[in-house]
């Protein structure tokens, strides 16, 4: 039996959609060891003020969600390292590195535990 839910409101949906896209991802891919998959943050074609900004003009994002972490790598003793992110961080990601992904037309990077730089504190 299907239970019937009361429609979501248009935004609601959207972002349940995006929730459903992204923890999609999260369940097919499992990263390995001590990598872990992430979705670099978009940056803003505006301004506060609403002025748009040229492709050009827009840096390019240093900072990335946390989609799904590996178990941690192991010692040569065979205990696990604890992994220094969880899923939901927000980290900065180098410039270059990471290894490109591509999933439902959109794109993910898969770095090493060691690789990020910090967890950006919300």
């Amino acid at each position: 039996h299907s239970i019937a839910h009361p429609p979501l409101p248009r935004v609601a949906r959207a972002r349940a959609c995006q929730a459903t896209k992204m923890s999609g991802i999260a369940k097919r891919f499992v990263p390995l060891m001590d990598r872990v998959l992430v979705q670099k943050l978009k940056t803003e074609a505006k301004t506060a003020s609403g002025i748009l900004l040229p492709e050009n003009a827009k840096a390019a994002p240093n900072w990335a969600k946390v989609l799904a972490v590996g178990p941690g790598r192991r010692t040569k003793e065979g205990d696990i390292v604890p992994m220094a992110v969880k899923v939901g961080d927000t980290v900065v990601v180098p410039e270059y590195g990471g290894t490109a992904l591509k999933f439902d037309n959109e794109e993910y990077h898969v770095y090493r535990d060691e690789d990020f730089m910090g967890i950006i504190e919300e």
